[in-house]
């Protein structure tokens, strides 16, 4: 029987008691809520409001199932059995409600059936409840939709939501009007197929491990975990400024997330390390500026109006760069082998960019060779030049380039540089989560590997950014739960789930014909001598050519594992080897850099190349190569690595006088040392000794510009030897503060507990912004607890966060990152507390009276300029002005006999 017939043999009136047992009822007050309301707050078997139990839940799903089988008729009635099988995975999904990540009005608006996609389809059923179950989700997804729109509020909340998304599609459309209303016919019939195919090359990310070995293709809608940056205003704010200053600084203080980064930013440098996510915020970008072209306006991150209309050109730097040669606009589509290359109308990209609609995204300035880096520059400014007023965003890693490389005299003409940060806690736990859904895996799986990244100090320090957490899932899946706990044995467990295990066990034919077959070492050689070249070479990529000539070089010394000549070994490496692909027909590369450096490092230790790494120690590409080679190296081999890098480091270094280059290369060898003694599992310990002490005398920081560079280059180590705050200036407690937060791990604690009662205001914000970046118990234990917060806003983003908060016993002044709902700031903040109230993530919910009516002494809301345009009103006995230091806020303070008692 169809879904669709059964749901309406089934009278709402039979079944809305049961489905509202699933759900809070609705409390005094409600009525003055309205805006949409998360699920997770509804449902009534979770959460601190739970009425209905684990037993009482599968009760009702029991009679649920029961209901939807008499309804099926007598015949088609389930046997007991399918009946227990159904009720369990009821239970399941029923559960799974309080996870869908949306709103009633939400819910209401995707249907029954797109909402019964959303919940988990069980995999263990018999035929018979496999072929009942479509029918009985849909069926309870129909009844509880229709519960939702029977709540007394939700018709008012459905009205806002229409109402704001009416406001930000009528803005959608006339920006889209103003920038491509006056277009050529054939450049109006092209743009939709260069959109198109734009979102279908880029909206897809590949997550290697996935499959064992080969990437998976991942929906960039469903893989996208926001990621954040570092903006330069917020570490320049002056960290002697007054205590009462509040500054015009974002308060979620070092860290913002890009898309709040780059808003209202035409020319970004985003700097990150390998792994990061800068390529896929590249495509991000592009995919939401494409998506704008197509259809009726869709819904797109508040802030990022500069994207709309925009026709992005994402232009990965290693493949579009030949022979030092950037593209010049009209070769664009070819360099990066765009189908539609010739389809392109003559000049379309010209006119494009002299009309200021273009969007260009640079990818990978680190992945040219340093002598051409000088030519992409001038080829920036260049087109900048030329055609102004489109936006630009160009990616690097943090050494590739000097600070203010794209600088220019003119600073309204310059380039603001942001760093992407290491992941915050709910990061890497919204990654690992969406990872193991796109897996199909086991949840439980994720669920005990957050644990273990939350309590294993080890792996905290390897989850940093996706490509790091994305090998960690993998391994943890492959490994059933085991993993490896320093970087080195982390790409070795991973490059034996690449090169080995994959076809053995699927059973794949890895023989070459005749030619034999290749071990693992055998392939690991091999790849090694291909990575070799290229880091040797300065060089992100190579040419076809080259690599059969190198596989044709080795190969005779391996004449006994197999015999076929360059050309065939290397297409075997192609196919079935998951490392190494050829994004362009005759060129190839591996599939991340990270691999390529750790093979291209295991080949120069065994080749006793240690000159060589030494020799360009300064350089950021060799960096990660010098740290594998003292992690590979055996311990006479990492005495002579590390001894090199200290040389020049003697008992007067660092000098006195401003670092001048030269001395800057050292200051650069010091700190890559210190980085890499953690990378050594067994090491002398005078040569262990002669790092600590050259690093100590590189401390403490005296600036924030120092700060950076000492956290970015020098890693764990630095965190034993910083001082403080005793003896030292408010400046200097502050760069020790800042590179103590920017490395960012929990061994970071205890230091920065020492500065708790500092009576620098600056540095306490330090503190109060980046809980985040720590867990979330620890830090609100050893830091939150005793820090002095007067005059201080607390960043809250999380859920967990807020109780945390409740249970140290509120504070006064709360700045709100995120989308918090009206329910959990009613149940969480503490009104005899709560004074000042910064909702920085805010939309638009209409006029709300009660989110304040039970906060007496509340006296000042700061929300953002766009949310008051999207129709955010002052709560009444409010009055609303422009923020006096932040242009982009609005200030409401409560009025005069309004307010309950001072705090």
């Amino acid at each position: 029987m169809e879904p669709s017939s059964v749901a309406l043999r089934l009278a709402t009136g039979a079944l809305a008691p049961l489905i509202g047992k699933l759900f809070v009822k609705e409390g005094p007050g409600a009525e003055l809520v309205d805006r949409p309301v998360r699920l997770a707050s509804l449902v009534s078997f979770r959460g601190e409001r739970r009425t209905l139990g684990e037993a009482e839940l599968s009760k009702l799903a029991a009679v649920l199932v029961r209901r939807a089988g008499r309804a099926a008729g007598p015949v088609e009635a389930p046997s007991a059995e399918t009946a227990a099988e159904l009720t369990d995975a009821l239970v399941r999904a029923l559960h799974a409600l309080g996870d869908v990540d949306m709103d009633d009005v939400q819910a209401v608006r995707l249907g029954p059936e797109a909402l019964a996609a959303r919940l988990p389809r069980p995999r263990d059923l018999s035929a018979d409840a496999e072929a009942r179950w479509d029918t009985l989700l849909h069926t309870c997804c129909v009844h509880v939709l229709h519960f939702f729109t029977t709540r007394s509020t939700f018709v008012a909340r459905a009205q806002v939501e229409q109402t704001r998304t009416l406001h930000r599609a009528t803005r959608t459309m006339d920006l889209l009007l103003e920038r491509i209303g006056d277009r050529r016919a054939e450049d109006a019939d092209f743009e939709p197929r260069w959109a198109r195919h734009v979102i279908a090359r880029h909206g897809e990310l590949t997550i290697h491990g996935l499959d064992l070995g080969h990437g998976h293709e991942w929906q960039l809608d469903a893989a996208y975990v926001p990621l954040e940056v570092t903006a330069p205003e917020a570490e320049a704010d002056d960290p002697t400024a007054p205590a009462g200053a509040t500054g015009s600084v974002d308060p979620s203080g070092l860290v913002l997330r890009a898309e709040d980064a780059l808003a209202g930013r035409d020319r970004v440098l985003l700097r990150g390390v390998a792994g990061s996510g800068k390529s896929t915020l590249v495509q991000w970008l592009a995919v939401t500026a494409a998506r704008t072209h197509l259809g009726p306006p869709r819904d797109h991150p508040p802030g990022l109006d500069h994207l709309v209309g925009r026709v992005p050109f994402v232009l990965p730097l290693r493949r579009v760069v030949i022979d030092g040669r950037p593209p010049s606009p009209d070769r664009f589509a070819h360099a990066v082998g765009s189908p539609l290359a010739t389809a392109q109308p003559d000049g379309w990209a010209d006119r494009v960019l002299r009309a200021g609609r273009a969007l260009l995204l640079v990818d990978g300035v680190d992945e040219v060779p340093e002598r051409d880096r000088e030519t992409v520059r001038r080829w920036i400014r260049e087109l900048m030049t030329t055609y102004p007023g489109n936006p630009w965003v160009v990616t690097a890693r943090p050494s590739a380039v000097r600070e203010a490389w794209l600088a220019d005299r003119d600073a309204a003409r310059g380039f603001v540089e942001l760093s992407l940060a290491p992941m915050s806690r709910t990061d890497i736990e919204l990654f690992v989560t969406r990872w193991h859904e796109a897996a199909d895996a086991d949840p439980a799986l994720g669920t005990a590997l957050v644990t273990a990244i939350r309590t294993t100090e080890a792996l905290g320090r390897l989850a940093v950014n996706p490509l790091m957490c994305g090998l960690l899932c993998a391994l943890h899946r492959d490994r059933e739960g085991f993993l490896p706990t320093d970087r080195r044995d982390l790409y070795e467990a991973a490059l034996s789930m690449l090169l080995e295990r994959r076809d053995l066990e699927r059973g794949v034919d890895t023989t070459l014909g005749a030619g034999g077959r290749l071990s693992r070492d055998a392939l690991v050689r091999l790849l090694q001598r291909l990575a070799h070249w290229m880091i040797r070479n300065d060089r992100a990529e190579m040419d076809r050519a080259d690599a059969v000539a190198q596989l044709d070089r080795v190969l005779p010394a391996m004449a006994h594992h197999v015999s076929a000549d360059g050309d065939t070994v290397l297409r075997h490496l192609l196919e079935r080897c998951g490392l190494l692909r050829e994004p362009v027909p005759g060129r190839l590369d591996f599939v991340h850099r990270i691999f390529q450096d750790h093979l291209g490092a295991g080949a120069a230790v065994e080749e006793g190349d240690f000159p060589l790494l030494l020799d360009n120690a300064h350089r950021d590409r060799w960096e990660d190569v010098i740290r594998m080679a003292v992690a590979l190296g055996r311990p006479a081999e990492r005495v002579r690595l590390l001894e090199g890098l200290l040389d020049g480091a003697g008992e007067n270094f660092p000098s006195a006088p401003p670092v001048e280059e030269a001395e800057g290369r050292i200051v650069r060898r010091v700190l890559l040392a210190a980085d890499c003694v953690a990378h050594a599992t067994e090491l002398d310990p005078g040569t262990r000794r002669r790092v600590t002490d050259a690093v100590a005398r590189l401390l403490p920081p005296t600036d924030m510009r120092q700060a950076r560079f000492l956290a970015h280059h020098g890693g764990a180590l630095l965190l034993g030897l910083l001082p403080g705050p005793e003896g030292l200036t408010d400046e200097e407690a502050g760069a020790v503060v800042v590179t103590a937060l920017k490395i960012g791990t929990d061994a970071a604690l205890p230091l920065l507990a020492r500065y708790r009662r500092h009576p620098s205001l600056w540095l306490r914000r330090q503190l109060a912004w980046n809980w985040h970046h720590f867990d979330a118990e620890r830090y609100a234990r050893e830091i939150l607890a005793d820090l002095d917060d007067e005059d201080l806003y607390i960043s809250v983003h999380t859920h967990e966060q807020l109780r945390l908060l409740r249970d140290l016993g509120g504070r006064a002044r709360v700045q709100l990152v995120g989308t918090h709902r009206p329910e959990e700031l009613s149940t969480y903040l503490v009104p005899e507390r709560l004074t000042h109230l910064w909702w920085r993530d805010l939309p638009a919910p209409g006029d709300d009276g009660s989110r304040t009516s039970a906060f007496p002494r509340l006296r000042e809301i700061r929300v953002r300029r766009s949310a008051v345009a999207e129709g955010f009103r002052p709560p009444p006995g409010f009055t609303a002005a422009p923020h006096p230091e932040d242009s982009g806020a609005v200030l409401m303070t409560r009025d005069t006999g309004n307010t309950g008692t001072p705090g």
